[in-house]
């Protein structure tokens, strides 16, 4: 059976299945599913803990090892598995198909592992936890539902915040969980009433975002401008590579594209899904696609060295014109 984080809980309190597989790149929820479960574990009678990291292939053995292994004093067990990889390998799958349907009623099997793409997803071995137990694939929380669930994170820890520090909260620890309920364990230790307020959290809280290319891409289709480039600042901060952040860009420019020539009934016609894509294509009557290709051709021959400028600054204003806010006139050539 599949499972959600909202779900967790009340399925836990219902029963106790003899596997469980929880998987994403979310470190925060992930921890606290697992979390969950071994307390539940525990409650059952589960008080052993045996755990194994796995990061080769010869750690399988050990793993095989300690589930043929009775423990000294007859206890129950929870033998957790930590994969390094999505893809197990053939040898990993076989060993966990194997301790699936063994079904051993003392041992219970604890599966963490980073997000499965949609091939793995597939697997002998994730379809058995799901036939003999359930999984748990933990998202990311999306910045339109950030909000709420700061809010609803805030009241359980016994700390009211205000809209406005919520939403300064959200900013500074987009794509950060851990560091967002950091700064909420940090209010709830201060102890004080007003520590809720714009101002309060706005002086204690550090900027602990986490980007990565594919929210710059959506903040330009969505046209949120000061987002773009607060999170082109932050990727550079980070020293991502330039190149990964122009393909970004230019992916935003192509899927624009393709969504607004698309025709309905065309073959192979894409389909608008995003609402950041919809946005972008409810104001392309102000945008000119050969000064934004300029602009990204610009780009790409300042981080080649081919053009002397500072490409950083060039796809700032390449992600300024995709909102509609152009901040500098678009030169007449790429050369110059």
């Amino acid at each position: 059976m599949k499972l959600t984080s909202d779900s967790l809980s009340a399925h836990l309190a219902e029963k106790l299945l003899p596997a469980y597989l929880v998987s994403g790149d979310e470190p925060l929820l992930v921890a606290e599913a697992a979390d969950a479960v071994r307390a539940r574990a525990r409650a059952a009678g589960f008080t052993e803990r045996d755990v194994h990291f796995i990061e080769r292939a010869a750690d399988w053995e050990d793993v095989r090892a300690a589930a043929g292994n009775l423990s000294l004093f007859g206890a129950r067990r929870l033998l957790e598995v930590r994969l390094g990889s999505a893809r197990p390998g053939t040898g990993g799958s076989a060993v966990l198909v194997a301790l699936l349907e063994r079904a051993d009623p003392d041992t219970l099997l604890l599966i963490l592992s980073p997000r499965l793409d949609r091939d793995a997803q597939s697997a002998q071995w994730v379809r058995a936890v799901e036939a003999h137990g359930a999984w748990l694939a933990v998202w990311p929380v999306e910045l339109g539902k950030l909000v709420a669930w700061l809010r609803a994170r805030s009241r359980r820890l016994g700390v009211n915040l205000a809209p406005e520090a919520l939403q300064l909260l959200a900013e500074r620890t987009e794509g950060n969980l851990l560091a967002a309920d950091q700064e909420l364990r940090k209010l709830v230790l201060l102890g004080d009433p007003a520590c809720g307020d714009g101002r309060a959290v706005r002086a204690g809280f550090a900027d602990s975002a986490r980007f990565d290319v594919f929210r710059l891409s959506e903040a330009a289709l969505a046209g949120e401008s000061a987002r773009a480039l607060r999170v082109l600042a932050g990727l550079r901060s980070e020293g991502t590579e330039p190149t990964l952040v122009l393909w970004a860009l230019i992916k935003a420019l192509r899927d624009l594209g393709a969504a607004v020539l698309a025709r309905p009934g065309a073959a192979g016609g894409w389909r608008r899904s995003s609402a950041a894509l919809e946005a972008a294509v409810g104001r392309c009557a102000r945008l000119s696609f050969a000064s934004l290709m300029l602009r990204a051709a610009r780009a790409d021959r300042m981080i080649k060295g081919r053009l002397r400028g500072d490409p950083w600054d060039e796809m700032a204003l390449l992600a300024a014109e995709l909102c509609a806010q152009p901040a500098l006139p678009t030169p007449q050539s790429m050369f110059k």
